[in-house]
């Protein structure tokens, strides 16, 4: 069973002025610019979480061609537009593996096509369900592969910001806490799994003047 590591988590906005805007009021940082996903429909923006990982932050591309197949992180779903009116929300997480192929073997649960995905010089392959929801509503996570050559964070700045905790509710955690294990050998370290009324997700981030946010 390959490792894994905490790659990135998701933030999703009505609009991508919108998740800048919460990112804006909740940590008092201009996100950068990312780019867009030609075949997807969306565009992002980004930010580091420390050495390895970051946050992203998307929303549907109101200027790109719709694609021909449901979008990815259930921004299709008319339950995900409703619930983004009321504001963005942290809705998934992936983990990165030097070997998507074994780990999706490998995993009790579905997780999705593994799909090549490309954006300006940064390419990989990531699990997407072909109706694009969320596996188990956001608290599974998408795993992803990264080519050779450009990762996100290498070009992002560093401004101080970590990733303190990933905390996943669900309303059977032992369940949760099993299908997470036969993913990844390791990779959970700042991960954390809690009873909830139902799958949700929630990170502390640590601002660097040392306070801790959670979104």
């Amino acid at each position: 069973m390959p490792a894994c590591e905490l790659d990135h988590i998701v933030i999703a906005a009505a609009s991508l002025e919108d998740g800048a805007d919460f990112i804006r009021e909740r940590l008092g940082i201009e996100i950068p610019a990312g780019g867009r996903h030609e075949s997807m429909g969306t565009h992002n923006r980004l930010m580091r979480l420390g050495a390895n990982r970051y946050l992203e932050v998307i929303a549907v591309n109101p200027a790109a061609t719709p694609p021909t197949r449901p979008r990815w992180y259930a921004l299709d779903e008319p339950q995900m537009r409703a619930r983004l009116e009321n504001g963005p929300a942290l809705i998934a997480w992936v983990l990165r593996t030097a070997d998507i192929i074994a780990a999706v073997q490998a995993a009790a649960v579905p997780l999705g096509a593994v799909t090549s995905v490309s954006r300006g010089m940064l390419s990989w392959r990531l699990t997407v369900p072909d109706d694009g929801h969320l596996p188990g509503d956001g608290v599974i996570p998408h795993l992803i592969e990264w080519d050779g050559g450009a990762r996100p964070w290498e070009a992002l700045p560093d401004e101080g910001f970590w990733l303190q905790e990933l905390t996943l509710t669900h309303p059977d955690a032992a369940w949760l806490t099993g299908a997470l294990r036969t993913l990844c050998a390791r990779g959970f370290s700042s991960v954390k799994v809690a009873e909830g009324e139902k799958p949700g997700l929630s990170a502390k981030i640590v601002t660097p003047a040392g306070e801790t946010v959670t979104i």
